[in-house]
């Protein structure tokens, strides 16, 4: 018969720190930072920024006089030097700004030899190309607790920067959740992460973030093994976040009540977004960046996010 014991944390030992893997983390943000700015120009193609007519202050241009239109949007001044009459236009400045969470806790670090990426590299890659996009689209993007929402154009270098700081912080330990502070109304939030954490935690999260009317989307990233669970015989499971280990005999009989927990997880974290309006996406390791970048960006535009 199959057999499962939970270890004590005395009985097993983790190789490595936190704080080696914040060192690790910051020698491979280099060429992350040029995968990502690579993965934003493949999605880029159609993407024509936000600038359009709306409710603002700034300026944008001058354009004629539409019949049925109300004249209150005249600008006489610029009429009166042309046989024409023409509408002052204001660019559209319902600003957004957009949050990203780029979880680097510890179990995000595990990668398969079927994977192209570590679950916390294609977080990273994810999370930088969509600040390039929302910037060259006229957002602001912040990344909660790192950085306060800019529109640089360098935000994936800054970003990168912010990052590695972080990383050298002697008390710097990864958090797997965002912090659960209510964000402001029309503000959005991208989640990339694993969401391996209680169901309960990520619905209390994603609660007390969208309170005040934030809208969000959770790109849950999973490596192809964890969806396979090919494991057989005597195997021994370590948890990265603790000193526990689960000893497994016979892991293929194991494999049922696996699949069947992580559906259920799953369910529970896409609930837990649907009750508040948000998106949610299930993202592989093995598959290319720019797909699930390319359905970020298209969540990110439609109704649901109000961005253009």
């Amino acid at each position: 018969m199959a057999e499962a014991r939970l270890l004590a944390a005395d009985e097993s030992a983790i190789a490595g720190t936190h704080r080696q893997g914040a060192l690790e983390l910051a020698r491979r943000l280099p060429s992350l930072v040029v995968a990502a700015k690579e993965v934003a120009a493949t999605v880029m193609h159609g993407v024509h920024g936000r600038r359009r007519a709306g409710v603002g202050e700034t300026f944008w241009q001058f354009r004629p006089f539409m019949w049925g239109e109300s004249t209150t949007k005249i600008d006489w001044r610029r009429s009166a030097r042309d046989d024409r009459i023409y509408v002052r236009e204001r660019e559209w400045e319902a600003a957004h700004t957009v949050w990203i969470w780029m979880d680097r806790s510890p179990s995000m670090a595990y990668v398969s030899t079927l994977a192209l990426q570590s679950k916390v590299d294609r977080a990273l890659t994810l999370g930088l190309a969509a600040a390039d996009l929302l910037v060259r689209g006229g957002e602001r993007v912040g990344a909660p607790g790192l950085t306060r929402p800019i529109a640089a154009r360098n935000i994936v270098d800054r970003l990168a920067e912010s990052l590695i700081e972080e990383a050298g912080r002697r008390d710097h330990t990864p958090a797997e959740l965002p912090p659960p502070d209510a964000l402001a109304p029309r503000t959005q939030i991208v989640i990339l992460s694993d969401m391996l954490n209680a169901p309960d935690d990520i619905r209390a999260t994603i609660h007390s973030i969208a309170s005040r009317g934030a809208i969000g989307h959770v790109v849950m990233i999973s490596d192809p093994i964890e969806d396979t669970f090919p494991f057989m015989g005597h195997t021994e499971f370590l948890d990265v976040d603790s000193a526990a280990r689960l000893r497994l005999g016979e892991a293929q009989s194991f494999k049922a009540d696996y699949i069947r927990r992580l559906a259920a997880h799953r369910d529970a974290v896409r609930e837990a977004c649907a009750s508040r309006g948000w998106s949610f996406a299930l993202h592989r390791t093995d598959r290319p960046a720019s797909e699930a970048l390319l359905a970020l960006r298209m969540r990110l535009e439609g109704p649901q996010g109000g961005t253009a």
